[in-house]
């Protein structure tokens, strides 16, 4: 081995060990910024879970769901396909979280001249009675989800005091319009019916 080998062996080992060093040094580094991500995570979701308890909270006078009657009648159509959601109505952004109504699930409808059974499997299920039905229209969101225009099938209902927007996707898109006519023709032949009810009342009190 020559003089000039001899002085540069300590040069490289020297280099070698700095080398080391400096990937010990980034995995450090890294590890720090994946544990510091990781608790920003978990933060964040944190805080929406103490946001969604506290929107729970305010809405505590929401009445309980309806369930479905035992004898609902032969269905008039049925549909299969996803909730999205249930907000104020006409408040696309202001999402009901209680009784389970902010939980996003796949859902299976039926229509009968009782009303509107929506249920959910791994959910909570409900029933919108026939009376309660104000509206059904096509429109494109739905507390926070956003589709193609007429992409959601959207109903208006009351429940308690207060009028409700619930969104649903069908599996089968064309479809929804179907429902929407259907529901709202239900909805016009309630109306009339409980209008002329309230006219003979009216008469048969003079």
């Amino acid at each position: 081995m020559t003089a000039t080998h001899l002085l540069a062996s300590p040069h490289l080992t020297r280099l070698a060990a700095e080398e080391k060093s400096a990937e010990v040094t980034d995995w450090a580094a890294r590890l720090g910024w994946v544990v510091g991500l990781l608790l920003f995570i978990a933060l964040v979701y944190w805080l929406m879970r103490q946001g969604w308890k506290w929107r729970g909270t305010l809405q505590g006078d929401l009445p309980e769901l309806a369930g479905a009657p035992s004898d609902p009648g032969p269905a008039k159509l049925e549909m299969t396909g996803r909730y999205h959601g249930s907000t104020t109505a006409g408040q696309w952004l202001d999402r009901i979280v209680a009784h389970g109504l902010g939980t996003r699930s796949r859902v299976e409808l039926s229509l009968t001249d009782a009303g509107l059974d929506v249920v959910r499997p791994g959910a909570r299920d409900f029933f919108i009675p026939k009376e309660a039905l104000r509206e059904a229209r096509l429109d494109k969101g739905i507390a926070g989800k956003v589709l193609a225009e007429g992409g959601l099938l959207i109903v208006t209902w009351e429940h308690g005091d207060k009028l409700l927007d619930s969104g649903f996707r069908s599996d089968h898109a064309a479809e929804q319009a179907e429902w929407v006519e259907t529901l709202n023709d239900m909805i016009d032949n309630a109306r009339s019916q409980s209008e002329t009810a309230g006219t003979t009342e009216t008469e048969g009190a003079r």
